[in-house]
């Protein structure tokens, strides 16, 4: 039998599915649509292409195998967290999940790898926010967009300039945006990022930049000048054909 949970904050039913291609590999589906993949025998593979490109990002954060602090604001299954568990061992990580329900039926079917220093909060991504002090984390991950129906008060300057206030001055922030053609939606967050940091990047799947096909855009911002060298270990982490928008190349997503 399929484990299968309802959520009450939103009404819908979670489930867990083995991955019948990927042995020791699961797939936690929300209302009948598949949120996250999670490798229970190898917790650094990271098999959706946005969140592998959000992995790419954070791979850059600091040296390999340095610790780092992070923040994840959505949790779902806790793809990244158990990432930067693997591939960063003694990381200190904080996850904030709207729905309670959610939080432990994760935990309970797929518990993080053991040593995995992970803090659980319930509760609105914005609210939660106001707990950390400045500077308190190296990456801040924002997964919790749907598009044009995102929560409003988690999609405005207002909102990244407290996101951006917990970042250390060297760190970066990392938002998950799914859009769909013409991409207004991701238009008016490249713009909202652009009030609060130094810089901006997207990273996406290239056709995604024609504005003709929806999909996941990974922007990046950071409070300094985007780094230069940041750009072709990006593009040759794929997932391919990987793109990276910096600078002017950026202006077709203002």
């Amino acid at each position: 039998m399929v484990p299968s949970r309802l959520l009450r904050w939103s009404g819908l039913h979670a489930t867990i599915d083995e991955d019948a291609l990927v042995p020791g590999a699961y797939i936690l589906s929300i209302g009948g649509a598949q949120q996250s993949h999670v490798n229970l025998a190898e917790p650094a593979d990271v098999f959706y292409e946005y969140l592998r490109r959000i992995a790419n990002v954070v791979d850059l954060a600091a040296p390999a195998g340095a610790q780092i602090r992070a923040l994840h604001l959505g949790a779902g299954a806790l793809t990244l967290a158990r990432y930067v568990a693997a591939t960063r061992p003694g990381s200190v990580q904080h996850a904030v999940e709207q729905e309670r329900e959610l939080s432990d039926f994760v935990l309970q079917h797929l518990p993080l790898p053991t040593g995995a220093d992970v803090h659980h909060h319930i509760g609105d991504a914005r609210e939660e926010l106001e707990q950390f002090a400045p500077g308190a984390f190296d990456v801040v991950v924002l997964d919790v967009f749907a598009g044009p129906e995102s929560p409003p008060h988690l999609t405005g300057a207002d909102f990244y300039a407290e996101a951006a206030k917990v970042l250390a001055a060297d760190g970066i922030l990392v938002v998950n945006v799914g859009d769909e053609p013409p991409l207004s939606f991701t238009r008016s967050q490249v713009r909202a990022l652009e009030q609060v940091v130094d810089d901006v990047g997207a990273l996406a799947d290239e056709p995604m930049f024609s504005g003709r096909y929806p999909g996941n855009i990974v922007l990046v911002g950071v409070k300094r000048p985007w780094p230069a060298e940041w750009t072709a270990p990006l593009l040759a982490a794929g997932p391919h054909p990987a793109a990276v928008r910096t600078g002017t190349d950026l202006d077709q997503l203002r």
